[in-house]
């Protein structure tokens, strides 16, 4: 369990700096914007690295907190599709995906980890993802509170692009690459 709680430190650590030193933030991209950009993609894999093998390691052993409901899993697929769809949406031009929900990539987030604590009850999963709820829900807030403008929609077709990749990536994750990737077929 440890390995998971210092790679969730070091990831969400890393992501979170906006939220608790945007001063230094921004002073590190304005003195040289690559190598913020390189430490941060460096710490954030590292951190990336470390949650996964954590996780495997862990989950085997970690005991009950609770059962999740018996519809849970079902409402963990269709939340996971929809964090796909937002993903897809998140990158890219704006469409009205983007322009309307503003942080599609938060959003998502929260409804992957949220999905996955009505699908999963054991500790190492409610550790992983419950820091990821928590996290996102804080950045959410932060990234509200600097009241930047709604994105104007620039390409109307970003929208089905979003739809379609985030299914496709669903679809992928959910027939095989999960099970590859983490050691769990979320179809059971």
């Amino acid at each position: 369990m440890t390995i998971l709680i210092l790679g969730l430190v070091v990831f969400l650590g890393v992501h979170s700096v906006r939220i608790v030193a945007a001063p230094l933030r921004d002073g590190q991209i304005a003195a040289n914007e690559k190598r913020w950009k390189g430490l941060y993609a460096l710490i954030a894999g590292l951190g990336f690295v470390l949650i996964i093998l954590g996780w495997i390691a862990a989950r085997p052993t970690a005991p009950q907190v609770y059962d999740p409901p018996t519809w849970g899993r079902h409402a963990a697929m269709g939340l996971v599709w929809i964090a796909f769809v937002l993903l897809a949406g998140s990158n890219g031009p704006v469409g009205r995906i983007k322009a309307t929900v503003r942080h599609p990539m938060l959003l998502g987030t929260i409804a992957w980890a949220g999905g996955h604590l009505l699908a999963n009850g054991d500790q190492a999963s409610v550790i992983l993802f419950g820091a990821f709820l928590a996290w996102a829900i804080l950045d959410l807030i932060s990234a509200l509170n600097r009241k930047e403008p709604a994105p104007v929609v620039t390409k109307p077709i970003a929208d089905l692009i979003a739809l379609v990749a985030g299914t496709v990536l669903y679809a992928v994750f959910v027939l095989g690459l999960h099970r590859l990737l983490f050691g769990v077929s979320p179809t059971g």
